[in-house]
């Protein structure tokens, strides 16, 4: 699974992006945050907040019950703004 990090997220965890191999019990997305938040105290603290991070599969905007797997590419940033 490729993760692809943005904005105050990308700052957060310290990285713009990395490949993983995620357990299998992720298979949604809220699974998939879930996972994340345990990954270390970096990760815990940019997703301490789910509600105000957004995540889209594979270039698609997804629902916490959006499934995923391995083959995904996975963005997390934080809402978007516009005027």
């Amino acid at each position: 699974m490729k993760i692809l990090y943005f904005s105050w997220v990308r700052s957060k965890i310290g990285l713009a992006e990395e490949t993983v191999t995620a357990p299998n019990r992720v298979n949604n997305v809220a699974s998939f945050l879930a996972w994340m938040e345990t990954r270390g105290p970096n990760y815990a603290d940019a997703l301490a907040n789910p509600a105000i991070v957004r995540i889209a599969v594979n270039q698609d905007y997804a629902s916490a019950n959006h499934p995923i797997n391995n083959d995904d590419e996975v963005a997390l940033f934080p809402p978007v703004t516009g005027g």
